[in-house]
């Protein structure tokens, strides 16, 4: 049996001293030495991308290597690659360093310097381990589907030409997947014209280009690429600047979408229509390819196209594409069933009909989470990602389940029969999705007509209904703020009008006419004015106080008064 080592060590004494340990064990295949932590998963991750079985059965990791931390870098590569048995090795071959080692997943601890039997008892040991994991991971590849990884499930949409609603099936796929209680992750893999962060009102000055320099994408990187949406989504969008989409390779893109399934349950990628290195990469190690058209002879060509641009580059086999007919009507030519045929790939039984109009809102507000529940549009790719297993099944008696979306996939839709009943009797919604059986009428979600929430979307719930609320609870503030400004009008005016008041009663005192009379004489009924006249040397002057009403003149008065005084010299 040969053993393949791959030695991490950052000195370079200890590491000619393991190399030539190692060329004397038997049986022994030593790789190139990597000098730092990053080298070492880089080469991992290129290995591992290949398959399994190319990885190194042992790695050899030493105490120096840096810049990450050995036990760091254990815990890394036990998570990422565990048919790999790792070795420390150490000056300090303690019980603790040994019990560290081993938490953070280690095989074995070797002493430095190292000697000839204490490696080799530690590296057969470790290769023993690696090799009974790999026969257990083989055993369970032959039940997977092809094209799974570890982790959560991979889902790539791609679009067959542009328009014809690629983002828009992948963006409500996943909000359809996150309701139904999933942890999500949506990322725009189309890298020179990604709109999934137009689509979802989102400006994040960060994207996945900026993981395209890390060799190591550590949990705590990923956490601050992935944008989090108040939908309960991950985002992880496309660069604004379209040149950086080159800097994402088919490495990088591997990297990424491994370290996103350890973390989410879903990754829904869109991937655009362009396909790019990054984009293949996802594509043939999606669980679910999804290759989204339109009911046209155009789309359905680009579709075939496509399709065997895949299979060319043996990136994806046809048979194993699930393509989705958008704009769907009943009076198309093209059929799904046509579809199928023309492409050799799976034809999804749900359907999603043309309707364009019930998108206009969303898609100029940019904010397609919001988009009407009873919408046609909404109704199908959601029942779309109840076919594809996405979203949660319904609970027993055809309930959804606790948790999920009202209308979680084909199992909750009504039959063909029992619709029609409610249709002859006045009840149940249209057949808005433009299918031709069963299989493509919209889910009609389970409420009864006395619950508090089927009284509220009777009363035209939905976000009509939050808007008012949100009114409802403003418009008091509203109201105080208007009264406020209003009284200070109030107090203004009242100054304005004592000043004028005293102005013609001094005047008119100076020439021997009723000053109190004269200062009356021009004010409003609903202002009373107390005015008070007499001489001073030669100046006859006139004060005049005036009461403010409290916000409708004439009916109640404040407390306080404001008062103001004039001159006039005096006309013998």
């Amino acid at each position: 049996m040969t053993i393949r080592i791959l030695p991490a060590i950052g000195d370079a004494d200890t590491a000619r001293a393991v190399d030539g340990l190692l060329g004397r064990l038997p049986g022994a295949h030593p790789l190139q030495t990597a000098g730092d932590s990053a080298r070492l998963l880089d080469t991992l991750a290129v290995l591992a991308a290949a398959s399994v079985a190319e990885l190194p059965e042992v790695v050899l990791v030493h105490e120096r290597i840096g810049p990450t931390p050995a036990l760091e870098l254990i815990r890394e590569i036990a998570l990422r690659f565990p048919a790999t048995g790792v070795i420390l090795l150490s000056a300090d071959a303690g019980p603790a360093l040994y019990a560290a080692a081993m938490d953070c997943g280690a095989r074995g601890l070797a002493a430095l310097p190292p000697s000839a039997e204490e490696l080799a008892t530690r590296i057969q040991a470790a290769a023993h381990w690696a090799t009974g994991v790999r026969r257990h991971l083989g055993r369970a590849e032959e039940t997977a589907p092809a094209g799974g990884g570890p982790g959560g499930r991979l889902v790539a949409v791609v679009g067959a030409k542009g328009g014809v609603g690629t983002t828009v099936t992948a963006v409500h796929l996943a909000l359809a997947a996150s309701a139904a209680g999933r942890a999500v992750a949506l990322v725009d893999m189309d890298l020179q014209s990604g709109d999934v962060a137009s689509y979802l009102d989102v400006q994040f000055r960060r994207s996945i280009a900026d993981l395209a320099g890390i060799n190591d994408i550590s949990p705590r990187v990923l956490q601050d690429a992935v944008f989090p949406h108040p939908t309960g989504l991950g985002l992880l969008l496309a660069p604004a600047e379209g040149e950086r989409g080159e800097e994402i390779g088919d490495l990088t893109s591997r990297q990424i979408t491994a370290a996103l399934r350890e973390r989410y349950e879903l990754v829904v990628v869109d991937c655009g229509t362009q396909i790019t290195a990054a984009g293949a990469a996802v594509i043939e190690t999606a669980d679910t390819a999804l290759l989204v058209t339109t009911p046209d002879v155009v789309s359905v060509r680009a579709a075939k196209r496509m399709v065997r641009l895949w299979e060319r580059l043996q990136i994806r086999k046809a048979e194993e594409t699930t393509t989705v007919v958008n704009r769907h009507t009943r009076t198309a030519e093209v059929q799904p069933s046509l579809v199928a045929r023309t492409t050799g790939t799976k034809a999804a039984r749900t359907t999603v009909p043309a309707a364009y109009k019930e998108l206009r809102g969303a898609v100029d507000s940019g904010r397609m989470q919001d988009l009407d529940a009873k919408s046609g549009v909404r109704q199908a790719l959601w029942a779309l990602a109840g076919e594809l297993g996405l979203a949660a099944p319904p609970g027993p008696g055809g309930r959804p389940p606790r948790g999920g979306p009202a209308h979680a996939g084909p199992a909750d839709r009504p039959s063909l029969t029992g619709l029609r009943r409610r249709r002859a009797i006045g009840g149940g919604p249209a057949d808005t999705s433009g299918g031709t059986g069963p299989d493509q009428l919209a889910p009609v979600p389970s409420m009864r007509p006395g619950t508090p929430l089927a009284r509220f979307r009777k009363r035209g719930g939905g976000d009509r209904g939050q808007i008012a609320v949100e009114f409802a609870g403003v418009l008091p503030m509203i109201l105080v703020t208007l009264a406020v400004v209003w009284q200070c009008v109030l107090v203004g005016y009242t100054y304005s009008l004592a000043g004028h008041a005293a102005d013609k009663g001094a005047r008119a005192g100076a020439v021997g006419r009723d000053c109190a009379a004269a200062a009356r004489a021009d004010l409003p009924s609903s202002w009373r004015a107390e005015p008070d006249c007499g001489t001073d040397g030669g100046v006859y002057r006139a004060s005049v106080r005036m009461e403010v009403p409290v916000l409708f003149p004439g009916s109640v008065n404040w407390p306080w008064s404001v008062e103001s005084t004039a001159g006039a010299a005096r006309e013998d």
